[in-house]
């Protein structure tokens, strides 16, 4: 939980909290504050976060559930470099913008990944308009989606934009529907399904995921389901088509309650159900040419990234509280693969 004030932030740390203080912090914040494990140490540190029992100043020092006001101070100037990069604008004013990413861009600079990314070609775009509450590495950034996922998100360009749409992504009411290509089939007769932990059924055959989601305990890297220790992480998956005899794959709606790191992948792999071309959760389960046909089973094991589209966003306006809601269609690759799937020519590139 969290509760925007003029230049602080108060989280709630529930009951059960992890044993340290950063870590506790840093899981109960909603995503789109940019408040990382280490920032929130650094905070910490500096003796800009209050809690239950007066200020912190050890961010390994046992937390406790209750309030903990984090006092952020003004923004530090952003460490990375405007860059022209082309953007692929769905929606701009003067509070936000809306990009339309193409799969292989990183959404803000990270080790190994200083330049050629979405808040470079921002910061050239916006200029200095670009909201600061993000923090040095990421101004604007009010959600992210994965390097190699295409499709949309949002940006703000004022603090008050910010921490409008921030708090519309703790509420889960922004409208987040993505478009996903996998193995497997997704049936609410499937014996194995019902026996996947943290896995049910809905009205409609919509199969609800409900994890929590934390770091892999071996590879630091990759998000790990968890019944114990995480981040609370809500997904439901309906299947709009199915491809193979018997269903080796399937083209699937994935809506997002909550918007955890990888969400949709661990998830999807969680339930039998790996992204074609997920290099990282998508297995070693590959689909049959005889299952699915030569020409798909071919295009399916060459596909490059995890076939997983950010299709649709909506959001009421953070400043004149319009409805706004944006569609993607299917970038090319994805599009192609579709088409090999359903056994038909490609359809000609977008422009």
């Amino acid at each position: 939980m969290i509760r925007p004030l003029p230049d602080r932030l108060v989280i709630t740390v529930p009951e059960g909290p992890p044993a340290r203080l950063d870590k506790a912090l840093a899981e109960a914040a909603p995503e789109g504050e940019g408040l990382s494990r280490s920032r929130l140490a650094r905070l910490i540190s500096d003796g800009a976060v209050t809690g239950p029992q007066g200020l912190a100043t050890d961010g390994k020092a046992r937390a406790q559930p209750g309030d903990y006001t984090v006092t952020l101070g003004p923004p530090a100037p952003s460490e990375a470099l405007p860059e022209a990069i082309p953007l692929n604008i769905a929606y701009e004013d003067e509070e936000l913008i809306v990009i339309d990413k193409p799969a292989g861009m990183v959404v803000h600079p990270a080790p190994g990944a200083g330049s050629g990314t979405l808040v470079n070609a921002l910061l050239a775009h916006c200029g200095d308009s670009l909201s600061g509450i993000g923090g040095a590495a990421r101004p604007g950034i009010v959600h992210r989606i994965d390097k190699d996922t295409s499709g949309l998100l949002v940006a703000a360009k004022t603090d008050r934009a910010h921490q409008g749409l921030a708090a519309q992504f703790a509420a889960h009411s922004v409208e987040r529907r993505y478009l996903a290509l996998a193995y497997g089939a997704l049936d609410a007769a499937d014996a194995r399904l019902a026996g996947t932990p943290g896995a049910s059924f809905e009205a409609g055959g919509v199969l609800k995921i409900a994890t929590l989601l934390g770091r892999h305990p071996t590879d630091r890297q990759r998000q790990a389901v968890s019944f114990s220790r995480g981040r609370h992480a809500v997904t439901r998956v309906r299947a709009l088509e199915r491809f193979g005899e018997p269903s080796a794959a399937l083209m699937a709606e994935c809506r997002l309650e909550t918007g955890r790191t990888h969400q949709i992948r661990v998830h999807m792999a969680h339930a039998g159900l790996g992204l074609i071309g997920d290099p990282v959760y998508g297995g070693t389960r590959r689909a049959s040419a005889r299952a699915l046909g030569p020409e798909a089973a071919a295009a399916c094991a060459a596909f490059p990234r995890q076939a997983l589209h950010a299709a649709t966003l909506g959001f009421l306006h953070p400043v004149t509280a319009e409805r706004l809601a944006f569609e993607s269609p299917l970038p090319d690759d994805m599009a192609a693969l579709l088409a090999a799937l359903r056994g038909t020519a490609a359809p000609a590139a977008r422009s």
